[in-house]
């Protein structure tokens, strides 16, 4: 499933930055669905990501990689 998550957030992003926002709403609920079917198989750091629409940093754990930096969800600086 994280392939499949991984290449909607891809196209959502690519969407988001071409305007398009027919298929952005389709790749939001695509992924939506996938945190609903997927919730206990998944990492709980990439369902709080897609949960959260922190679709970057679900990109960037999806690639491997393991520095994300911390937003205001994680107790960010104020």
């Amino acid at each position: 499933m994280e392939i499949q998550i991984k290449d909607a957030v891809v196209a959502l992003l690519a969407a988001i930055k071409a305007g398009d926002q027919q298929t952005v709403a389709v790749e939001m609920a695509r992924l939506d669905d996938f945190v609903e079917r997927g919730r206990l198989a998944l990492h709980p750091q990439l369902v709080h990501f897609l949960e959260k629409r922190s679709y970057a940093k679900a990109l960037l754990f999806l690639g491997g990689e393991t520095d994300i930096p911390v937003g205001i969800c994680g107790g960010g600086r104020k």
